[in-house]
Formats: structure tokens, C-alpha cells, sequence
């Protein structure tokens, strides 16, 4: 047993949440809040491109643009960067290399992980999540 520690300096600690739970209204109490919002599109590009260095920048383009289109519709799980990134990468696995209306058939089980957020992205047409 150590006995009782004390800190020199009283820490600073960060909570993070994407939403999938509720904070508690106490702990909500003792802290600041501050909303981080997605990234820009060209900011999600080069993140996208740091992380998937292989991937193409048109390709990483492509999936920020399209990650940044479907967000809009009302989804369950919207897409973040984490998405993006996992969409170039498989879509660069299954040699999909322009994500058109085909790339993006191929592919969007890998970032729309419920088949109702699979289902309103279909009725918006394929084309359109690609941006043709």
C-alpha cells in the first residue's frame, strides 16, 4: 500500500463523446462543454490521406466529399473521419480507384454500418453520394 497520493498540480481531464451515450446530469454539472464539428472538407481530405498515405488524393477527395454529403441525410451512425478513412481503405482493397456510382456500390458497407442508414443512402441514389 502507497498511502494517500496527491497531485502537485490538480489535473486537467478531458472527456470526449460521439453521441452514442447520454452523460449523466451530474457529471454534465462539473464540466465545460465545447461542440468539435466535422472537419472541413479539405481538412477531412488530408487527415484522410495521412492515415491511407497509398491512397490516391482524388480518391481521398472523393470519399471526404461523399463522407460529407451523406452526413447530411438524417442517419442512425452519420459518418466521421474514422469512416473515410476505413471507406479509402477498403475501397483501395477491392481496386476500386474513382469512387463513381459503381465505387460507391461496392463499398458503402464500409462506412454505413446499420441497413436503415444503408437504405436511405440507396434512396438517394448511389450517383449522388458519389457527386456525379
Amino acid at each position: 500500500e502507497l498511502g494517500t497520493l496527491t497531485a502537485q498540480q490538480k489535473p486537467i481531464v478531458i472527456l470526449t463523446s460521439n453521441r452514442t451515450r447520454d452523460l449523466h446530469d451530474a457529471l454534465k454539472r462539473r464540466c465545460l462543454y465545447h461542440w468539435i464539428d466535422y472537419p472541413s472538407l479539405e481538412h477531412a481530405t488530408q487527415i484522410v490521406k495521412l492515415r491511407a498515405p497509398k491512397a490516391s488524393k482524388d480518391l481521398a477527395e472523393q470519399v471526404a466529399a461523399a463522407v460529407s454529403r451523406i452526413r447530411t441525410l438524417d442517419m442512425q451512425k452519420p459518418p466521421g473521419v474514422a469512416e473515410a478513412i476505413d471507406w479509402v481503405n477498403a475501397a483501395m482493397l477491392l481496386g476500386v480507384s474513382t469512387l463513381d456510382a459503381r465505387g460507391t456500390e461496392q463499398t458503402l458497407g464500409s462506412v454505413l454500418k446499420y441497413r436503415d442508414d444503408q437504405e436511405l443512402a440507396r434512396e438517394q441514389g448511389f450517383a449522388w453520394i458519389a457527386g456525379e
